[in-house]
């Protein structure tokens, strides 16, 4: 029984790993079952075996790195109590692990956007599994800014919700320009000033 899950796990690994490279190379809506099977080395039986369709392993995707997220946040909380550390650099720390290929992940993760815009089941979906990142994130951000004697004047959700538009905007910018913008080089220049803008220390 045992053995059976282990290779139902390595299925659904490879066949995500096989997605990947796939959906980078031709898009959501170019890529088939078939291209990414083929590319994983499954037939189309064990794809639907473990997902629905497209749009489902696309959203697997995504809860794979949500898991990443929170498994690196679980790590750090403990240590902020003694070493807070600042709080642009572990939130932008974090986004820049979730994704180990930058280029990879932004081609799908937009294009995937896009079809949510349009097909409102895939928004919901899409939606539930934004919501549950930056929850992580303003978990993490709650607690810097309580070990580092801060008060922030607006909701650190909505702080969160800017760092990662910001974060999405320029890494953008930086894989279409990377000699005119470096990655991070946005962020790492703004976000201290908005910080400071909507920051004060707690009394």
């Amino acid at each position: 029984m045992e053995t059976s899950k282990r290779r139902r796990s390595n299925t659904r690994a490879r066949l995500l790993e096989g997605a990947v490279e796939v959906f980078a190379e031709r898009g959501f809506h170019g890529a088939s079952v078939e291209d990414i099977c083929e590319r994983a080395g499954f037939t189309r039986g064990a794809f639907y075996s473990n997902f629905a369709s497209k749009d489902e392993l696309v959203l697997a995707l995504f809860q794979a790195t949500t898991d990443r997220l929170l498994e690196q946040i679980e790590a750090l909380l403990p240590e902020l109590a003694t070493q807070p550390g600042t709080l642009l650099d572990a939130v932008l720390g974090l986004l820049d692990e979730t994704a180990p290929d930058e280029r990879q992940w932004h081609l799908i993760s937009t294009e995937f956007t896009l079809h949510a815009l349009r097909d409102p089941e895939a928004a919901r979906a899409l939606n539930q599994q934004r919501a549950m990142f930056r929850d992580s994130l303003t978990k993490l951000v709650e607690q810097i800014v309580e070990t580092s004697g801060l008060t922030l004047s607006v909701p650190a959700e909505r702080f969160v919700r800017l760092v990662i538009a910001l974060h999405e905007g320029a890494r953008s910018q930086s894989l279409l320009e990377p000699r005119e913008l470096p990655p991070g080089e946005l962020e790492r220049t703004f976000l201290p000033m908005v910080l400071e803008a909507v920051s004060r220390p707690s009394r």
